[in-house]
């Protein structure tokens, strides 16, 4: 599988003013007792409406604030091509249905799940996702840089992250999160295990390690990990299933390395489940799937403010997903916003 080489451009960037938050959240005491209450917005970004390639779901949202506007990487599925990663920025979230979409151009092929963030060591920001690259070749971690995050043309064209696969050869939504020696990546296998490998900040996107089993439980996809502003923790949220709805579960560590905590890790006390999240207006979902919480910077080492989390998600009512096949499920993106 070929690799793509790529030059490192230094640019300064500019001062980032802190992005708005909301006011309130379950602050750090939710983070020792894993008690979490959510409030449900109206779902915010629909499928484009493209004739040419009728779209049917976005998923998988990845989201950083910079230079003053929100910028939001998701997979869409459509009919002629299944999965693509699409752009979209907006300065507040008021705004969404504003915003113009973009089909990345950086992949002609299958690709999905994207993550985003900006690497401060080589000063570029890069972007995490899956893709075939070679037909017949299977699925890989894949990954595109720019110096302009702003531009949905400007990103390269994939490289393999790292072919070590798991034992089991399974892996699925691929995370990249940094301490201050390492990058770490996370996945899942989608058998109820997470797994990790990593590499020195020097050798980053290379040098990974053969992957570690990092966390066994009743756990499925979508494995997010962050860092917990002023905690010197760091939170993982996955995704699990519960019947055919998704929900989400929460562990906490003290390093990256682990071990990983139990916080909010079943049913009956998740992290977002219809069980902790009231709709503020018309209700539009029953599960809480495939999401990224809302950062207080944007770089590698993905912060989070404890006292004010935000979710992104996809969701979808019971009532949309019936009698449909996965793939043909239409999910539509929305925000949790944490309450007392």
């Amino acid at each position: 599988m070929p690799l793509v080489s790529l030059m490192f451009v230094a640019v300064t960037l500019p001062a980032e003013a802190p992005a708005t938050q909301p006011v309130g959240g379950p602050g750090r005491e939710a983070l020792w007792s894993g008690t979490f209450r959510w409030r449900c917005g109206p779902p915010l970004i629909a499928p484009a409406d493209r004739p040419a390639d009728p779209c049917h779901a976005i998923k998988d949202p990845s989201i950083v604030r910079f230079d003053g506007r929100w910028h939001v990487f998701c997979t869409i599925r459509s009919r002629t091509r299944t999965h693509q990663i699409e752009y979209l920025s907006f300065p507040d979230f008021d705004q969404t249905a504003r915003a113009r979409r973009h089909v990345l151009t950086c992949h002609d092929g299958f690709f999905c799940a994207p993550q985003v963030f900006y690497f401060t060591p080589q000063k570029r920001w890069y972007l995490i996702y899956q893709a075939v690259l070679e037909q017949g070749a299977g699925m890989f971690p894949a990954f595109s840089t720019t110096t302009d995050v702003s531009d949905p043309g400007s990103w390269s064209r994939p490289a393999v992250l790292t072919d070590r696969k798991p034992e089991g050869g399974r892996w699925i939504d691929f995370w990249v999160i940094c301490d201050r020696r390492r990058a770490y990546l996370f996945f899942t296998s989608l058998d109820g295990r997470m797994w990790r490998a990593q590499t020195d900040l020097g050798q980053f996107p290379r040098g990974w390690s053969k992957p570690e089993l990092a966390l066994r439980g009743d756990i499925f996809e979508a494995a997010h990990v962050y860092s917990l502003k002023g905690m010197k923790q760091y939170l993982a949220v996955i995704e699990a299933q519960d019947g055919g709805r998704r929900y989400y579960k929460a562990y906490l560590a003290d390093a990256l390395e682990g071990p990983w905590r139990p916080l909010a890790d079943s049913r009956r006390k998740p992290f977002a489940s219809p069980l902790n999240v009231i709709d503020s207006g018309e209700h539009w979902t029953d599960s809480i799937s495939h999401g990224e919480l809302l950062r207080a910077g944007h770089d590698e080492h993905l912060e989070v403010d404890p006292n004010h989390l935000t979710f992104l998600f996809q969701g979808v009512s019971d009532k949309d997903r019936v009698g449909k096949p996965y793939g043909d499920i239409p999910w539509r993106l929305g925000l949790l916003e944490a309450i007392p």
